[in-house]
């Protein structure tokens, strides 16, 4: 078992890899992220996990379901069970989660309102839940005084879903709603966030989805308002954008690693993205940073 690890970044924040503490109900993980565009996860958990978004927007797709969600929703993994989630592009979303996993977990999950189908629900006050993560992070040791608190913490944030499903509207038991995403256009968004790294093309996405580029293009400009190159060229960029601002690994190598085998290409893309090439980019941030955490002494 690997051990436990706690980050915090501006944007993430995280305590992850508990150890379990009882076969009833136990805390795996739980944090928040203010996500970047595009910002995509595609595969399975071994845990549940039960996302909470506090502002902008996305996609989930679970059991060939997808749905455009937003704030004031909350969306719920099962171990096992394969799904694509991801921020939008202009508004991307912001939520925090808890991941548990344990025996009662599935029956206290019902009385919260989920069920097998029902996957996707709306959220409680979003003050109350962000409160009660906030006093979870204030006691992130592995002192046993500490793994008690946590583990009363998920119960009150438990209660409080239960709380919640108890004043909703009678819900049937489908997903249903007609603001959904294209199956096809998740399937093609899986593919390059799976992908991206190498040289694929539209063609080759279009081929592994079963379906004529036009066809695919077609799709994303009903979807996002862009063919289907620009929605991968912009997942690059953005890729791109993440390696420079937060390693150090030179020009060349993030132009590899998402997809350009020509450097001067890579540079090109990357300034008419941003109006900067990316070694202007990566110096005018850490300028700015720097510039922002020094003290005033004035």
């Amino acid at each position: 078992m690997r051990p436990s690890r706690y980050t915090s970044e501006p944007s993430f924040r995280c305590l992850e890899d508990l150890r379990e503490t009882s076969s009833e109900v136990s805390l795996i993980h739980f944090g928040w992220e203010n996500c970047k565009p595009y910002h995509v996860f595609a595969g399975e958990r071994e845990e549940y996990i039960l996302h909470i978004i506090l502002s902008g927007r996305g996609f989930y797709t679970a059991d060939d379901n997808t749905r455009n969600l937003t704030a004031g929703q909350m969306f719920l993994i099962r171990p096992g069970q394969p799904v694509v989630y991801c921020s939008d592009r202009h508004d991307p979303w912001r939520y925090l989660w808890f991941g548990f996993r344990g025996e009662r977990v599935k029956s206290i999950l019902n009385h919260c309102g989920f069920t097998k189908n029902r996957l996707v629900l709306p959220a409680p006050d979003p003050e109350s839940v962000i409160s009660i993560q906030n006093e979870m992070f204030e006691h992130i040791t592995l002192d046993y005084a500490d793994v008690l608190f946590r583990e009363a913490s998920l119960f009150k944030f438990l209660s409080l879903l239960c709380e919640h499903a108890s004043h909703l509207p009678a819900l049937t038991d489908t997903e249903g709603g007609e603001d959904t995403v294209n199956p096809y256009v998740v399937q093609a968004i899986d593919y390059i966030n799976s992908n991206y790294m190498h040289s694929i093309s539209v063609s080759d996405i279009a081929e592994r989805i079963g379906i004529s580029r036009t066809y695919l293009n077609r799709l994303f400009k009903l979807e996002y308002n862009m063919p289907a190159q620009e929605f991968l060229m912009d997942f690059r960029m953005r890729k791109a954008e993440f390696f420079l601002l937060n390693t150090s690994r030179p020009v060349k190598e993030i132009a590899r690693d998402t997809g350009y085998q020509d450097q001067l290409v890579f540079s090109k893309a990357f300034k008419k993205r941003f109006d900067l090439s990316p070694k202007q980019y990566r110096l005018t941030r850490q300028e700015l940073e720097f510039h922002n955490e020094r003290p005033d002494n004035s």
